[in-house]
């Protein structure tokens, strides 16, 4: 299938790099900026524009992997009829792209996704249409990449796109905490990675509340009552912290 991806950034990289390694052209690359435009361009053999009215006209898809802001007002600038068009956010309604063209939809990948990387992890993918041709469509190009595809209305989405928040951005935030701790206070952070690692890999064979472990689990209360002391001086985390055992323990007795 003939594609051009509007966008040059982390999503619109990693899905042109999964497309084309699924045998799609990529017809086109579009970007405001000329260099981002042309670098990603060239390595998906592709040609590369930064308006709307230079965008190649007979591809069979057009994405949109732009930002969620960027995504509200393109229908004023992008005019695409008679062609498929899909955006790639979680979080933003399919109806955003009705203006576009009378066939569009969502081809949201559920990952975090860095284009420096180049080993592409595995993409779960959401998918929509406005009809059933659209959804068939995006359906089938998703299968071509990805083990795990489904139809997602927009309330589902916007529910998984929060969950995602939670498990991803939240623990990632955790993480630099815990960085920031250890690194004022002169200890390795490494030395928590093999952790980090074990408690994400337990995932696949358990569910989370099945291998929680902690004082807040033993409501061990001495060990709770040292930890917050050591956070005296940390308010923010020292909150966190209390925050975190309130629910864990909660949650570990039937809360």
């Amino acid at each position: 299938m003939e594609i051009v991806i509007i966008g040059t950034g982390n999503t619109a990289t990693v899905l042109g790099r999964k497309l084309r390694q699924a045998g799609h052209t990529i017809a086109q690359v579009a970007g405001r900026n000329p260099a981002p435009a042309a670098l990603l361009a060239a390595e998906l053999n592709a040609s590369a524009c930064t308006t709307a009215a230079g965008l190649t006209r007979g591809a069979s898809l057009y994405l949109l992997a732009v930002s969620d802001n960027a995504l509200t007002g393109i229908q004023k600038e992008w005019k695409l009829p008679n062609r498929l068009v899909a955006h790639t956010a979680g979080s933003v309604s399919i109806d955003v792209l009705k203006g576009i063209s009378d066939a569009y939809g969502v081809f949201y990948p559920l990952q975090s996704m860095r284009k420096e990387i180049r080993e592409i992890p595995e993409i779960p993918l959401l998918v929509d249409g406005n009809n059933d041709s659209a959804r068939a469509q995006l359906q089938a190009i998703a299968i071509s990449i990805s083990q795990q595809v489904s139809v997602a209305g927009d309330a589902q989405r916007l529910q998984l796109h929060l969950a995602a928040v939670v498990v991803n951005n939240f623990t990632n935030h955790l993480y630099a905490l815990a960085e920031k701790y250890c690194i004022e206070g002169g200890l390795d952070f490494h030395y928590l990675l093999p952790l980090i690692k074990e408690t994400a890999n337990r995932l696949d064979r358990f569910s989370p509340q099945q291998v929680q472990t902690g004082p807040a689990v033993r409501n061990d209360t001495d060990t709770i009552a040292r930890h917050l002391a050591l956070l005296k001086e940390d308010d923010t985390l020292k909150e966190i912290y209390k925050l975190f055992t309130a629910s864990i323990h909660s949650l570990a007795s039937g809360g």
